[in-house]
């Protein structure tokens, strides 16, 4: 009478083991497989954008087939998750949960609403499975020195992205003032636009000073532009190379085999990620 349900049981308690895991010759094909179907949809996505592959019936049937055959085999490998999932609710509002059911709504929603499948090309986020198979998730330590650093400047940042809004301002209203529309300054916001342009050094040319002292006020802008870039660069790397020594001395010294967690501090016996031991428990 129950072994049905026992079977039933064991065989999402495999499927899970495949799907979630990669410590086994199976599970550890799927990834693989899983990644290469994922880079493979993201190249007939970005195929499809070619004007000779539209222009040519066969080549573009042969695309139209394979995205629905890939839409097709994400979205079983979608309801897979979701049916094995311990915990359903935490995997559908997951980081990955969520991009898995963006990487196939759009080609869906194409039936109904045409255009929409271009927005398929957020699957290629799904590359970030990568980080699994290759054991990578160790140097997520490294990811979260990079987080704290940009956390603990974010006052710094604010302020100076602030600074930089009035200057482009001031000098964008500046130059309509200065060169006006005959030159090219339409308006104050594509005057803005210009000064952004100018001070990040990209210099597009769709907008040029025709004055001389419009040619004069751009220049002091680009010598500004070459001082301002290494700003945020400074305040970042100021706290990435202090964030170690300050923030937190006891992190970094354990780290967990069975989930790979890193920062642990020194007197920790169990991992606080998983609760594994990570020394002497006896």
């Amino acid at each position: 009478m129950n072994q049905k349900p026992m079977a039933s049981t064991s065989f999402r308690k495999t499927l899970r083991h495949i799907i979630f895991n990669n410590d086994t010759p199976v599970s550890k094909g799927f990834d693989i497989a899983l990644i290469i179907c994922i880079v493979l949809s993201v190249a007939v996505f970005m195929l499809e954008t070619v004007s000779w592959v539209n222009d040519s019936p066969a080549y573009k049937s042969v695309l139209y087939i394979a995205e629905w055959c890939f839409t097709g085999l994400f979205t079983i490998e979608y309801l897979l998750r979701i049916y094995v999932s311990p915990n359903r609710r935490m995997y559908i509002f997951s980081f990955f949960g969520i991009i898995d059911l963006m990487s196939v709504l759009p080609t869906w929603c194409s039936i109904f609403f045409p255009g929409t499948s271009a927005l398929a090309v957020i699957r290629v986020l799904r590359v970030l499975r990568i980080f699994k198979v290759l054991h990578l998730s160790s140097y997520m330590g490294d990811a979260e020195v990079l987080k704290r650093a940009l956390y603990n400047s974010r006052r710094k940042i604010f302020i100076f992205f602030t600074v930089i809004s009035t200057i482009v301002i001031i000098m964008g209203s500046l130059m309509y003032i200065i060169e006006g529309a005959n030159n090219g300054f339409t308006s104050i916001p594509r005057s803005v636009y210009w000064a952004i342009v100018t001070l990040t050094t990209v210099g597009y040319g769709d907008i040029s000073p025709m004055t001389p002292i419009g040619q004069f006020v751009s220049s002091i802008l680009m010598i500004l532009g070459y001082a301002i870039i290494a700003v945020p660069t400074g305040i970042i790397t100021s706290e990435m190379t202090r964030g170690p020594s300050t923030v937190d001395t006891t992190k970094g010294a354990n780290s967990c085999s069975r989930c790979k967690g890193t920062a642990l501090p020194v007197e920790a016996i169990f991992c606080h990620h998983c609760g594994h031991c990570v020394r002497d428990c006896s």
